[in-house]
């Protein structure tokens, strides 16, 4: 007669996750993207620097007094 199989082990079906193990990742997602909002609105960043005029043009203004410049056109 033929020896019947022996039974090493019963596998189980685990039981299914809990409610915060299921959507912890969401939770702490919403929590951070909260306070990164209140963070930003709520802090004062680096003052504002003051900006000074700067002139319409990078040359520098004639140094002798009444300095006229002439075009020569060729004719």
């Amino acid at each position: 007669m033929a020896q019947q199989p022996k039974v090493m082990g019963v596998l189980i079906e685990p039981p299914p996750p809990t409610w915060w193990k299921a959507n912890r990742h969401k939770v702490l997602a919403v929590a951070g993207l909260v306070l990164g909002y209140l963070i930003a609105t709520h802090l004062q960043g680096a003052p504002d620097q003051q900006t000074r005029p700067h002139p319409g043009h990078s040359t520098p203004a004639p140094t002798t007094p009444h300095a006229t410049r002439t075009v020569h056109i060729p004719t």
